[in-house]
């Protein structure tokens, strides 16, 4: 699909694939080279490679709602292209492929033109390029119950910072293993 027929699309809410694990209804929010932006509910910010969406559906009469309403001054990583985002998210919690056998989460290490390296739990795994189909690092809009989340999720915050901590220490590890090597 060319770029012209996104750009006319941003602004809009759409649904990325018909159905299936990577499918999602979102705003778009850009369209770049060769990926696409897209804010949507759950998820936060999706980067969709443009190489692997096999159809977009736009709602004729502008029904389709994602329940989203994005801040004034809603900022998110931009780069030219695929590969500039992943180097943008170097060192950074990610979720790489939504759903299905390939879903990953972890931190990106090392980006080339050919894989991309994500410690993951005990496991340093390279992903071919080719086969990343989206990427998200956690942007989200607040909702407007935060008051209430945030007295839930404050034994899930900690939990959160010592996952990071003991994440950046197997990152330290892994780079010292390459330099090693």
């Amino acid at each position: 699909m060319n770029n012209d027929m996104w750009k006319s699309l941003v602004g809009k809410t759409i649904k990325v694939d018909r159905g299936g694990p990577e499918s999602r209804i979102g705003k778009l929010m850009a369209v770049l080279d060769d990926h696409l932006v897209v804010l949507t509910k759950d998820d936060g910010v999706i980067y969709y490679n443009t190489h692997h969406v096999k159809s977009v559906t736009e709602n004729s009469k502008d029904t389709m709602d994602a329940g989203i309403e994005v801040p004034e001054n809603f900022e998110f990583k931009s780069a030219a292209n695929f590969q500039g985002l992943l180097d943008s998210l170097k060192f950074q919690w990610v979720k790489i492929n939504r759903g299905g056998p390939e879903k990953l989460e972890g931190v990106i290490s090392e980006i080339n033109k050919d894989f991309v390296s994500l410690i993951s739990k005990e496991e340093v795994v390279r992903v071919s390029m080719w086969h990343i189909r989206n990427i998200s690092y956690g942007l989200k809009v607040e909702s407007e119950n935060k008051e209430e989340s945030k007295d839930q999720g404050s034994e899930q915050n900690t939990m959160s910072q010592t996952e990071k901590q003991a994440v950046r220490q197997r990152v330290v590890r892994a780079e010292n293993s390459q330099v090693r090597q």
